[in-house]
Formats: structure tokens, sequence, C-alpha cells
């Protein structure tokens, strides 16, 4: 029986879908039902279901970047949660995203290739996206290849580059306009400390990484928080000079000494002037290749 997973944090929304597919699908087994982006991956990784339902707006990640946190954690060659889990070498799953977005932001689902539907489900086209993951599933990858193919895909819904960092994203994942490209890259990040207002030069960027609703800005002597999102701030950097490396963490390209890669192929960035290693996501692999 091919397996599945629904994340939306809608309670009468999932279950709707739930009640849909069974009509439409009898033999597909809906093992996990996940409220948010976190459960969505843990639960994914633990029953490693043939396909993922997605909804693009939930609490804390978005579907898209679920989904993308997924490939980074999935291991095709063993038990990628550590937990002693369902055993590995089980392909990436089938993506399919619930989502209320306009024509222009279904146009990127088309592009990259992967399933979407629309809130709210209408059974006639779910019923289409039922006939597509059949198909798929008897013509399935085997991994590593479903892993990779599902890579690009997220990489052009969420707009990584391939020669530089990251495309910004919306509010739930939809392609944002660059705000660097309309002003002009930040110069200065202004930091709030104590009673003073300090202007920290980007130039003395190490990284950025994400601490909640705040940045934590790590230049090579001090650390600093500001108040903004790392979504928010990536579109005001020079994509050139700042590049994201993870879901959490935005690197100064000049302050990359080396990149190392270990047995399973994983990369860590080492520093110029910082100790600390940087762990690069698979979504964001391909921004290093020896020339």
């Amino acid at each position: 029986m091919p397996t599945a997973l629904i994340a939306e944090d809608e309670e009468l929304l999932a279950a709707h879908l739930r009640q849909e597919l069974k009509a439409l699908w009898p033999e597909l087994d809906v093992v996990a039902m996940a409220a948010h982006g976190e459960e969505a991956v843990s639960l994914a990784l633990r029953h490693r279901p043939e396909v993922c339902f997605f909804d693009i707006r939930m609490p804390g990640m978005t579907g898209l970047e679920a989904a993308a946190q997924l490939a980074d954690d999935w291991d095709a060659d063993g038990d990628s949660d550590g937990d002693g889990g369902a055993a590995g070498g089980s392909p990436f799953p089938l993506l399919v995203f619930v989502t209320a977005y306009d024509q222009f932001a279904l146009q990127a689902f088309d592009r990259a290739a992967v399933d979407y539907v629309l809130k709210p489900v209408q059974r006639e086209r779910l019923a289409q996206t039922v006939s597509r993951l059949k198909a798929a599933l008897a013509q399935r990858q085997q991994p590593p290849a479903a892993l990779e193919s599902a890579i690009e895909q997220l990489r052009g819904l969420l707009g990584v580059g391939t020669t530089a960092a990251t495309a910004a994203t919306g509010a739930g994942g939809a392609p944002a306009a660059s705000a660097a490209g309309a002003a002009g890259p930040l110069r200065h990040l202004q930091v709030g400390v104590g009673e003073s207002i300090v202007l920290v030069p980007v130039d003395d960027v190490v990284y950025l990484e994400a601490a909640d609703k705040y940045v934590r800005v790590m230049t090579a002597e001090q650390e600093y928080l500001v108040r903004i999102s790392l979504r928010e701030l990536l579109p005001q950097l020079d994509a050139d000079r700042f590049w994201q490396v993870h879901r959490g963490h935005i690197v100064h390209v000049d302050a990359i000494e080396r990149v190392q890669r270990d047995d399973t192929g994983k990369l860590t960035l080492r520093l110029r002037r910082r100790p600390e290693k940087l762990a690069v996501s698979r979504m964001y692999g391909h921004l290093f290749r020896a020339m």
C-alpha cells in the first residue's frame, strides 16, 4: 500500500483532504498528520511516506521550507533521524503543495514540475493529482536520484540561484522582489546596544544566524542582535557577497577560508575570522564546486 503524510495547520482542511483522498485513492494509507512544518519534517523522517502533502502556509516553517529541511535531513543510506526508526534506502517522497496562491505564483510550481492543489480542495483537481502520483510511483526513481530530483525542484521554487546567493522568498515561500535592487544593498546594519545605535559595516560581518525573530550578527570580534528575520534581511544584502548556505545561515563569501566535504558528501565551511564551522545544507551545496 502506498503511504502519505498530510501537513496542514487547519484541522478541518486536513480532515477534508484526508477524506477526499480516501474516496479517490482507497489504497493510500495516510500514516501521519502534522499541524506545522517542524512536526511534518519529524514525522516524515520517522514514517518515510511515499507522498507528502504540504500546506504552503503553516506556523513556523512554510511548506516549502519544511520540504527543503526534509530534503536536507533525508538520508537515503540509513536511519536519517538517528532514533532507530524506519529503515533507510527509501526514495525521497513525491511532493504535493496545497496552496491558495494566484496564477502568477502557480507558474513557479509548473516550472518546477511539482504538483499542487488549490484551496479549497476540489475533488476533480485532486483526482488529477492522484492520477499523476500513481503514474509517478509506477516509474519511481531510486535513491539518490529521487532526492536529487526533488532538491532541484525545490531550488526552483525557493529561488535558489546557481552561481550566487539565493533569491529572497516572501511570506509562505512565494518569490519576493529584492529590496537591494531598488535602493542598493545595505552598507551598514543599525544595531541597538543599550541606549545607543551602533552602525555595523556589512564588510565587517562574517556571518548571520537566524535566532527566532532576530538575526545574530557575527563579526570577527563582536556579536549583535538585530530585530529582523533572516528572510527579511536577505534581499537587502549584496547577493554576490552574501550567500545563504543553510536555512539559518548567511555567510560573507570573503570570510570563507575553505569548504570541507566528509565521507557522506556533507559540506562544512571553515571561516577566516571565526572559530565556528557552518554546515551547508543540500539545498545550497551546488554553490560550491571546485574549478
